[in-house]
């Protein structure tokens, strides 16, 4: 991707020096949610039982825990797809001379999506609104809630600001397979595809749906929301090639990243074996065919993911 030299978008926010807000306790209405980390060889039966209790505790309240940890909005990764970075290197924390040019990256991606969903909006004679990119390390407190890096890049709602722990572009390499520059422009375009869901009144509708529905048509609905964010990244990346930014293998990379983090090729990956009731952001072959599909066509009516079978 030749990104380097263009404009770079002031919308970001590095929280990386602050810790975000943390999990500490002590604060009012502060909890903290343990889900493991990279050390300490997993959790204990104490540990396992407080979850249980936690969680349905949580949930007799209407809380749920899940979209606790999501940030509340659109994650990239499926529900369960909790990564850990087990490399020891610290490349996109705070002061890591990596960070410095990769924080450039992220700044020029979001810049060219800040462009192509203004130009998008103004010929459908909306007004675009660009989402904050909070750049954090480790943990972070949102308008959704708290959430971990473990948790992989969000988008919430209530604050309309994308959430990345750039650690997890090396995770994305090193653990999912998903390496190249433009698989990592693909999960940022995926998560901005939920802010314009959100503008649209797509995102606020299916929070509104889901309240009455059972946890198995819930995911079905999900499936159909993150589908279309993965098409509306493919709509992004069809302007940006017009533009003549990509390379040869660009798009490639992008659709082996969304082929890698299918709910069916996590699930085997993690437990041997896959729970299809339980998908919640569709299937790889899925999630290649609607980013191929924007891609392609370049045109939001291809990315009616709710009225076309998927």
């Amino acid at each position: 991707m030749l990104w380097r030299g263009r404009r770079q978008s002031d919308n970001v926010e590095d929280q990386r020096s602050s810790g975000g807000g943390g999990f500490g306790g002590g604060g009012p209405g502060q909890f903290r949610i343990p889900i493991g980390g990279s050390s300490g060889g997993g959790m204990s039966i104490s540990t396992i039982i407080i979850l249980v209790v936690l969680y349905f505790g949580l949930k007799a309240f209407g809380i749920d825990p899940i979209q606790v940890l999501s940030g509340g909005g659109g994650g990239l990764l499926p529900g369960g797809g909790e990564i850990t970075d087990n490399s020891g290197s610290q490349d996109g924390g705070a002061g890591a001379p990596a960070s410095d040019e990769m924080k450039q990256f992220v700044a020029t991606v979001l810049a060219e999506t800040e462009d192509t969903w203004t130009g998008i909006f103004k010929a459908n004679g909306l007004t675009y609104e660009d989402p904050k990119l909070v750049l954090f390390s480790g943990q972070i407190r949102s308008a959704c809630g708290f959430a971990s890096s473990a948790a992989g890049p969000f988008y919430c709602p209530g604050d309309h600001k994308v959430y990345l722990d750039m650690t997890f572009f090396q995770q994305l390499d090193q653990q999912f397979g998903a390496s190249g520059e433009f698989a990592r422009a693909y999960v940022i375009a995926h998560e901005v595809g939920h802010h314009v869901q959100n503008l649209t009144g797509i995102m606020s509708k299916f929070n509104q749906m889901r309240q009455s529905m059972g946890e198995a048509e819930a995911n079905q609905m999900s499936v159909r929301v993150e589908l279309q964010a993965d098409c509306f990244a493919g709509v992004w990346a069809h302007y940006t090639a017009q533009k003549g930014i990509l390379e040869q293998g660009d798009m490639e990379s992008a659709l082996n990243a969304a082929r890698q983090i299918g709910d069916d090729t996590l699930q085997k990956k993690m437990q041997g074996y896959v729970v299809p009731e339980s998908f919640n952001h569709g299937t790889s072959a899925q999630r290649q065919t609607w980013l191929a599909r924007g891609y392609k066509s370049g045109k939001l009516s291809d990315c009616d993911t709710f009225n076309n079978p998927i």
